[in-house]
């Protein structure tokens, strides 16, 4: 049977750190802020913000919420990030994505300030991803993924990767990580042919497609460790992933849970963000 990875322990992890780093960010009375925007009330904005807000009480980071209802005007949502944009006192912003249809994603993007960046959205994060350079924030589901696979002991130098999902907020970003570890990375999307014998192919493979079930036991072989970063729900309204648990569980090494997987570490990795945003901005390093 497959050893269950879950994100607890590696929340916990990464939580103590952070909360390390905010008290003595406090001693020197900077309070690391960040600010939650969220347009509208959808189920799933409302139960991370929870979590989110919950997190940061524990860990010493304040938290805002900035909401917006559902029909806000494109300019009246700008005018809010640039505003807090030029607010001191807030460190990290996290924007609820995806937006209504009436707003423009990239305008959105291209309003924060890359500083303030603490979700990789905006060009400038992702560029930092991209060229290594250090600069900006990656995405937080995206580092959950190799937070997971450091606490596990996974070494991906040499090994075979696939990532199934092409997106800017897994898929690709999560592909220049396993790169900068020294993985081979294969990304695989809805055009890849003969889908199951690449993915059977691989070391690792991060599943990042958002359909529940879509990796079985077809798609896999004995050895491989596999994330799984979806996040759906079944026809009775359960939580579950992009992979089908049941069916790979006996087949391969080691695999992530859904939900208690990725989803775990992802605040823990905003928080932190938000933490080391308040550092880089009050020059402690």
């Amino acid at each position: 049977m497959a050893e269950i990875m879950k994100g607890a322990p590696v929340a916990a992890g990464i939580n103590e750190g952070t909360r390390a780093r905010a008290a003595a960010l406090r001693e020197r009375g900077v309070v690391p802020t960040l600010a939650i925007v969220r347009v509208g009330e959808k189920d799933a904005d409302v139960a991370y913000e929870r979590g989110a807000m919950k997190r940061c009480a524990a860990l010493g980071v304040e938290a805002r919420n900035v909401l917006l209802p559902e029909d806000v005007s494109e300019e009246a949502l700008l005018g809010a990030v640039r505003a807090l944009n030029e607010d001191p006192l807030v460190h990290g912003v996290l924007i609820f994505r995806p937006l209504p249809r009436h707003i423009r994603d990239e305008a959105v993007r291209a309003a924060l300030a890359p500083e303030k960046d603490v979700d990789g959205i905006t060009d400038g994060s992702l560029t930092g991803v991209f060229t290594g350079s250090g600069r900006g924030f990656c995405p937080c589901t995206a580092q959950s993924v190799v937070e997971i696979l450091d606490h596990y002991g996974v070494d991906c130098a040499g090994k075979r990767a696939v990532v199934l999902g092409r997106s800017l907020v897994i898929g690709k970003p999560v592909s220049q990580l396993l790169l900068a570890r020294n993985a081979t990375v294969t990304v695989c999307h809805t055009r890849t042919r003969d889908l199951a014998s690449e993915t059977r192919r691989a070391d690792i493979l991060v599943a990042a497609v958002g359909h529940a079930g879509a990796v079985t036991g077809e798609h896999v072989s004995p050895g491989q460790v596999i994330v799984d970063v979806g996040i759906n729900t079944d026809g009775e309204g359960r939580l579950v992933g992009d992979v089908d648990l049941a069916a790979v569980e006996s087949l391969v090494a080691a695999v992530t849970p859904t939900p208690g997987g990725v989803g775990a570490v992802t605040t823990a990795v905003l928080v932190r963000h938000t933490v080391e945003a308040a550092e880089r901005m009050n020059c402690v390093m």
